[in-house]
């Protein structure tokens, strides 16, 4: 791991640490140890199994896209590593840029071929875009007017932060069902870019976005021939961002504080769109600013507000970082394709 993500992982524990102290400073240490005392154990262990389960779920969606019949036999760690090491490199990365890189190395480290695990991570990229697609558009439709009414400051992130994700989330619809439609409005679009733009750099833009256009559509024509195996992998990232979104949920459970799982999720789901227009590494100091703002209308005391804050920080951004050096430094055996 090069210096760069070293000072990502600085960067993000010197503001994170920074962000605790601001809410903890005028809070009694009795307070937070009663709140922490009666943390529901069997709660607790929940927020990390479904943690644990969206890492799994997320694992196996490859496993079964890298499913074939001269496919040698690899073991469950080294797909499990894949997700977890994505967990960490996208912490550490401003706007989760090395994710997608991490994944590869990843692949290529346990014996796929460069260009199958592309393929295969596209693939992914694919059904997870389009699964997602449909939680952003039903959140929107169903929670973002609860949000309007009482944080307009933060309705407007998450609208600024629901337009990125769904106009790259459309482009790749575009992709899949306009394939040549959208090569010819993206070559238009980059002829009227070098008007403004250094042209080189634009002939640059346009050979890389070409190129996932054509990826995409390869990919996409692919996965449309083996239904089954399809559907089974969307219902696996379902399963996988059901688990993920559902963590806020347990919190408050594991924190003794009834609250109605739909709400709970729908805001958990308008803080990931908030965190795509965080340009930090982990959108820290943003993230925790955020849920703080949002929960505040399910917690009535600020010590579990900050407890419940504090907790879900750590088991979905900390604890994958914990494991993603695991992962990163305990290497599967390389088993090469045949």
């Amino acid at each position: 791991m090069n210096k760069k993500y070293l000072w990502g992982i600085i960067i993000v524990l010197s503001i994170s640490a920074g962000v605790l102290y601001f809410d903890l400073r005028n809070i009694p240490i009795r307070q937070l140890q009663h709140v922490a005392q009666n943390i529901n154990p069997v709660g607790l262990l929940l927020v990390f199994g479904l943690m644990l389960a969206s890492y799994l779920f997320e694992a196996t969606t490859l496993a079964v896209l890298a499913k074939s019949q001269n496919e040698p036999q690899r073991s469950k760690w080294a797909f499990f590593r894949i997700p977890i090491i994505q967990a960490l490199f996208n912490a550490i990365t401003p706007m989760s840029t090395g994710g997608q890189p991490s994944q590869l190395a990843a692949m290529i480290q346990m014996g796929i071929e460069g260009g199958r695990a592309t393929s295969l991570l596209v693939m992914k990229f694919i059904i997870y875009q389009v699964v997602v697609f449909f939680a952003y558009v039903v959140t929107i439709i169903t929670g973002f007017q609860m949000v309007a009414t009482k944080f307009a400051g933060l309705a407007l992130l998450i609208a600024i932060g629901f337009l990125i994700h769904i106009s790259s989330i459309a482009f790749l619809l575009a992709t899949l069902f306009a394939y040549t439609w959208t090569k010819k409005v993206t070559n238009v679009l980059m002829t009227f870019l070098a008007k403004f733009v250094d042209a080189k750099r634009v002939a640059s833009w346009q050979k890389n976005v070409m190129a996932k256009i054509d990826s995409f559509y390869q990919e996409s024509q692919k996965l449309k021939k083996e239904k089954k195996k399809l559907l089974l992998c969307c219902g696996l990232t379902i399963l996988q961002l059901l688990c993920f979104y559902s963590i806020p949920f347990m919190i408050l459970v594991a924190l003794n504080i009834s609250a109605d799982w739909i709400n709970v999720t729908q805001m958990n789901i308008m803080i990931t769109m908030l965190m795509a227009v965080v340009p930090i590494p982990g959108a820290s100091g943003g993230a925790e600013y955020s849920f703080q703002k949002l929960f505040a209308s399910f917690v009535s005391s600020k010590e579990s507000l900050i407890v419940g804050m504090f907790l879900w920080r750590f088991v979905t951004y900390f604890f994958g970082m914990i494991l993603g050096i695991w992962g990163w430094i305990f290497k599967p055996k390389r088993v090469v394709d045949q």
